[in-house]
């Protein structure tokens, strides 16, 4: 067995965001601008059926952070927290999870809202999201005291 894993995109993002800083950030951020994740052609058959769910998780890399910092402050925050508990793009796997809403397909094109990425990031994967857990269940951590 390899214990080497070398990710390969499937697809890149298309949004209005060219700098971080553009992008909302922090506990509370709401993400509202739509965007269009761009699939290779070779991958276009595995969106089959894709059009049924209303939300998907694009699992997506930080391809132009940096190294990485195992306690930082989220943006607005003064108390650091280890990066397993933050959505920082410094990690030791620059790898991140963002929930869209699915409006539309049009071929190897997925037409979605909530975008949190910059334009041209590679797709690694896209899930659809199917969660069990209630709300009522869910915890926030450190960002219920303060959101």
């Amino acid at each position: 067995m390899n214990p080497l894993f070398i990710p390969r995109a499937i697809g890149f993002v298309r949004t209005p965001f060219q700098q971080t800083s553009e992008i909302p950030k922090g506990p509370g951020a709401k993400h509202e601008m739509d965007g269009v994740l761009e699939i290779l052609p070779e991958f276009e058959e595995g969106l089959k059926d894709i059009e049924g769910f209303s939300h998907l998780f694009v699992i997506w890399v930080f391809d132009r952070s940096e190294g990485y910092e195992l306690l930082g402050a989220p943006p607005g925050e003064a108390e650091l927290h280890g990066v397993f508990a933050t959505r920082s793009p410094k990690r030791p796997n620059p790898i991140a999870l963002t929930v869209v809403e699915l409006l539309r397909r049009e071929g190897n094109e997925l037409h979605v809202h909530g975008v949190d990425m910059l334009d041209g990031t590679p797709i690694l994967d896209i899930k659809p999201y199917m969660s069990s857990i209630p709300a009522e269940k869910l915890k926030r951590g450190w960002a219920t005291e303060r959101y």
